[in-house]
């Protein structure tokens, strides 16, 4: 078999125009041994005596240790004689090579993530591969690509042997491709059946960059601007077409299209989406510059269109950041050893409020929907850790602070609003976050990278003073942003922290679940620490199975909510509230518990509420038009 790949790569190289001296890959996914595919490597030219080969450990946009390294086999290194080059292994990810001046060739077999078995972290799969032998290839370039220690910035070229009727959706452009030659069917592969696609890329950074899907043609073309817009879906049951994706999502690309100025900075983009029919625990997409890949349950477009617009809105949004404004740690991403930026409330935060923003200004939510998405992520940014100054989080959301990170999403969003609404109140509505975004983009471009350090400054002396002061506090502080002074700017009300006292059951949603026992469902006790005065007072706690309240049994599921209510309003009129319910005993299994305490009044949270103020003033009316409308 590697007389055969070694053959088709010299083969390609004689048609080819190449740099003076690229890695040349081929990836063969017209057979699949184990679960697995073949990769060989014939490197550039290397000077060393001794050079280490890696895999990421971590790509850009993830903020989690993938070691994609594990995902390869049987990893040999020969020399133009075809004699094995001494190789060993130094850790899940790199390999030195001895002898490396006479080397010829690498090859490998790669492993998927979506099914693997190897231990070590969960790769988040948008960020994963897939194999699966005559339906579906995921290829994370970072989970089939390495490369040479100090050699990142040299071209790759990458082939891909395909069958014939498979289609590889991706951003980047395929260059010429010569036909398979007829001296190939006596190794083994047929010219009728299989074809090559090959992709040229700068360096390493863009090749990982490249996200690619290889099925059958599921496809459609949407103009957007100079650009071509592809959608490409994989469908295992033929639930969801491009189509439908397409015609789903052209309007919110057509709106982003307005909001950006009517240029993009690229002109082919790629949405690549993968649907399971498997049982999933997370799903969700990952950017690139020129495309971004979803991991999704399969579902009918009628359940899940507005998902998927909200999760375009933001991934397409990213080819202003980090495309064309990115610091030094992302235009120089170490993929074995990474240093983190400090601006994740711009890279992830203000494409978040981008997302949402586009969607109102542009008609495609109202402004009361709108004001809902801020409501909610007010409410979910509120069990995050507030006083975690941003630019911390981002620096360490790699490890200290991973169960932060996805807060970005959240506080991130909001400090792009807070910002925008800012900028609007000091320009007197002339001037937001979309000029300034359009600003940093002409100042820097996908070729120039900022310094960590300077970027508030540089944004402070482009707009206002009191910028670096909203910085400063709010963004490198430990300062709560105070959003109803923020919001009453635009004529908003924000109503929040007001208590009120009542009688309560003891359950709230963050501390009950559903467990099953013994083949029947229950109501389950779970974050004992968090309940409120009449949970505490009751005695409930971790892992506790509901079986009674005052006496009565606790019905199906579907009756629950009518249940308690009923015992809700009875409190003010019983002397006494009781469970009964299953708790582990000493021996492993459960005993049946009664718990009780009188009914009181406690203090509770109104939840937080956001609305237009009726009596807004022109000022707040005007700078409310300029955040929440499109310019005409």
């Amino acid at each position: 078999m590697n007389k055969l790949k070694f053959l088709i790569i010299g083969m390609l190289v004689s048609t080819a125009v190449f740099a003076v001296d690229p890695y040349e890959y081929l990836v063969d996914l017209t057979k699949v041994v184990d679960d697995k595919v073949y990769v060989e490597l014939k490197p550039p030219k290397i000077k060393k005596k001794e050079i280490t080969f890696y895999l990421p450990k971590i790509v850009p946009g993830t903020y989690a240790i993938a070691d994609y390294g594990r995902m390869v086999s049987d990893l040999k290194a020969v020399d133009k004689k075809g004699r094995e080059i001494k190789v060993e292994r130094l850790d899940e990810n790199s390999w030195k090579i001895f002898n490396a001046k006479k080397l010829s060739k690498i090859s490998y077999w790669v492993e998927d993530t979506y099914d693997t078995q190897q231990p070590g972290p969960g790769i988040f799969q948008p960020a994963g591969t897939n194999i699966e032998e005559g339906k579906n290839f995921v290829v994370n370039t970072s989970g089939f690509f390495g490369y040479f220690e100090g050699m990142k910035k040299q071209e790759f070229q990458i082939d891909f042997l395909r069958d014939k009727d498979f289609y590889g959706a991706t951003g980047l452009k395929p260059l010429d491709n010569p036909p398979l030659v007829s001296s190939l069917s006596k190794e083994g592969v047929n010219a009728n059946e299989a074809a090559i696609d090959r992709f040229s890329v700068d360096d390493y950074d863009r090749l990982i960059d490249s996200p690619l899907m290889y099925s059958k043609p599921d496809t459609a073309i949407v103009r957007v601007a100079d650009a071509d817009v592809l959608i490409a879906s994989y469908s295992p049951n033929s639930m969801i077409t491009a189509k439908e994706i397409a015609t789903s999502i052209e309007e919110v690309l057509e709106a982003q299209k307005k909001y950006l100025g009517g240029r993009l900075p690229v002109d082919k983009y790629a949405f690549i989406f993968y649907f399971t029919d498997q049982p999933v625990t997370s799903y969700g997409a990952l950017e690139h510059s020129y495309s971004s890949l979803y991991y999704m349950p399969e579902r009918t477009i009628g359940q899940m269109k507005q998902q998927l617009r909200d999760f375009a809105a933001h991934e397409f949004f990213h080819i202003v950041t980090p495309l064309n404004i990115h610091s030094q740690e992302i235009e120089n991403f170490d993929f074995n050893d990474p240093k983190m930026s400090q601006h994740l409330w711009l890279y992830e935060g203000m494409t978040e409020y981008f997302a949402g923003n586009v969607q109102v200004k542009h008609g495609l939510i109202t402004q009361e929907q709108y004001l809902n998405i801020i409501r909610q992520k007010m409410l979910t940014a509120s069990q995050f850790q507030d006083n975690l100054p941003f630019t911390e989080l981002s620096k360490g959301a790699l490890n200290t602070h991973a169960d932060q990170y996805y807060n970005v999403y959240m506080k991130g969003a909001l400090i792009g609003m807070a910002l925008d609404i800012k900028l609007k109140k000091l320009s007197n509505g002339e001037y937001g976050t979309q000029a300034l975004m359009a600003e940093l983009s002409e100042k820097y471009g996908k070729n120039s990278a900022f310094k960590d350090d300077e970027l508030f400054d540089t944004i402070t002396e482009m707009t206002y003073s009191e910028i670096g002061e909203f910085f400063s506090r709010y963004v490198a502080g430990e300062e709560s942003i105070p959003y109803a002074e923020f919001l009453k700017e635009v004529g908003v009300k924000l109503t929040d922290g007001q208590t009120y006292m009542t009688y309560d059951i003891g359950l709230e949603n963050g501390n009950v679940n559903v467990a099953n026992h013994e083949g029947k469902q229950y109501l389950v006790i779970q974050n004992d620490d968090r309940l409120n005065a009449m949970g505490k007072a009751l005695g409930l706690k971790n892992g506790d199975l509901l079986q009674k309240i005052n006496g009565e049994d606790i019905p199906s599921l579907d009756q629950i909510v009518a249940f308690i209510q009923k015992h809700v309003q009875k409190l003010p009129e019983i002397e006494t509230l009781s469970y009964t319910v299953l708790r582990d005993n000493s021996s492993g299994g459960k005993k049946s518990v009664k718990l009780s305490t009188k009914p009181v009044q406690i203090e509770k949270v109104l939840p937080t509420t956001i609305s237009f103020d009726p009596n807004a003033t022109e000022e707040q009316l005007k700078l409310r038009k300029s955040w929440l409308e499109a310019s005409k």
